[in-house]
């Protein structure tokens, strides 16, 4: 069973799910497509990444993160970074001929994202954009109802993507209310997710009609380099910094089979933790998913008895999506942590089996061209059209 050398550049929230999954896989999913060991850790400064490698379990560490994308023994480079250095760490890797996968979204802005994907593409290696949500077993299941047919032509796609850990005007400036790091907001950071859901499930978006809004144009300047998600707060009598990109996005769609839909997300809705959801209305039925309910999928079928239509509850369990690698009862619950196990489960898969894994750059690209649409569409009040917008695809 082969070996891969994994080397982690970026060592926060990010880089505790991912080293998480490279120790869990094995135990999940056996016999293992691969065996991934935790060669090398990257961080800002010698004495955090000595810290992180002790934490996380790495064999070795460092602050440069071009010594590991030049080192011939690792044989995949996993980018945890803000948005703002994925850009040049994965060309620099793909030239080097590693494999590689990169936290959502894969760049600030579709040019840079296209760069991305033409280097992996040039290059030959395999590459991931890490949305794991879509790897949740009853999203998957949703996927394999769609593909069997059983809600039939889409109608609708209705996603939301909720959280309150910005609502406070005190949560402090990070790296995420800033566009020269992240690109844009809420749009970047969790619409993404939704995005991802919407081509996933449904297909291609061809058209947006957005609005976007910041609620709170100044913050707390961070006085430390960790981003804790509005967990620590600001003085309300600090010095402020400005806030660039949106707190909360709406879009409409157009999809190129026909179906329309709408998309929201922001980090400001307070009593929402991590509402991130779907609805989707077929001529057959209906499907609903909820992931702070991640076990289930509700479904509704137009053949279903008249005394008993409605929503109902599938839990899911070793007969679904994933099933066998998982929990031996349906509904015995599976978190964060397994979703990111999934992910790097079917990573290695395809690089073992050399296959084509998705979502990848090409799809990191096609979301990122989404998101300047919106942004475009917000800004001139207007319908934007995505086939314009992208470049040398086929």
């Amino acid at each position: 069973m082969k070996k891969f050398n994994i080397a982690m550049i970026g060592a926060g929230f990010m880089g505790k799910a991912h080293s998480l999954s490279y120790a869990g896989m094995p135990m999940f999913f056996w016999p293992a497509p691969g065996i991934p060991y935790r060669k090398t850790i990257v961080d800002v400064t010698e004495e955090l990444a000595k810290e992180a490698a002790q934490r996380f379990g790495y064999e070795n560490y460092t602050s440069d993160w071009r010594k590991v994308v030049e080192d011939p023994s690792i044989d995949i480079i996993d980018i945890v970074t803000p948005n703002d250095s994925h850009a040049e760490i994965a060309i620099a890797a793909a030239k080097a001929g590693k494999h590689i996968i990169c936290e959502k979204p894969l760049a600030r802005n579709a040019e840079e994202a296209k760069k991305m994907w033409d280097a992996v593409r040039e290059a030959g290696v395999k590459h991931m954009v890490a949305f794991n949500y879509r790897r949740t077993p009853a999203v998957a299941l949703a996927k394999k109802y769609i593909e069997e047919g059983k809600i039939g032509k889409i109608l609708n796609f209705r996603g939301t993507y909720l959280q309150d850990w910005s609502a406070d005007p005190n949560s402090p400036l990070s790296w995420r209310f800033q566009k020269k790091v992240a690109g844009s907001g809420a749009l970047g950071d969790i619409g993404t997710h939704v995005i991802d859901f919407a081509r996933y499930l449904v297909g291609e978006i061809s058209e947006v009609m957005a609005i976007t809004k910041t609620w709170v144009p100044e913050r707390p300047i961070q006085t430390s380099g960790v981003d804790k998600l509005g967990t620590i707060k600001g003085e309300s009598d600090a010095p402020k910094g400005v806030v660039d990109v949106d707190d909360e996005f709406s879009t409409l769609l157009k999809f190129e089979n026909g179906a329309i839909g709408s998309i929201e997300a922001t980090r400001n809705a307070w009593g929402r933790n991590n509402f991130l959801t779907f609805e989707i209305h077929g001529e057959k039925g209906s499907l609903y998913f909820n992931y702070e309910r991640r076990d289930e999928l509700q479904v509704c079928f137009a053949d279903d008895p008249s005394d008993s239509k409605g929503f109902r509850t599938v839990y899911t369990g070793p007969a679904h999506p994933y099933g066998e690698g998982l929990w031996p009862i349906p509904a015995l619950g599976i978190g964060y942590g397994e979703t990111k196990i999934i992910e790097i489960y079917d990573f290695l898969k395809s690089i073992v089996e050399d296959t084509e894994v998705s979502p990848n750059f090409y799809d990191g690209y096609r979301i990122a061209v989404i998101c300047d649409a919106i942004l475009e569409s917000a800004e001139k009040g207007v319908w934007v059209n995505l086939d314009k917008k992208l470049v040398n695809v086929n």
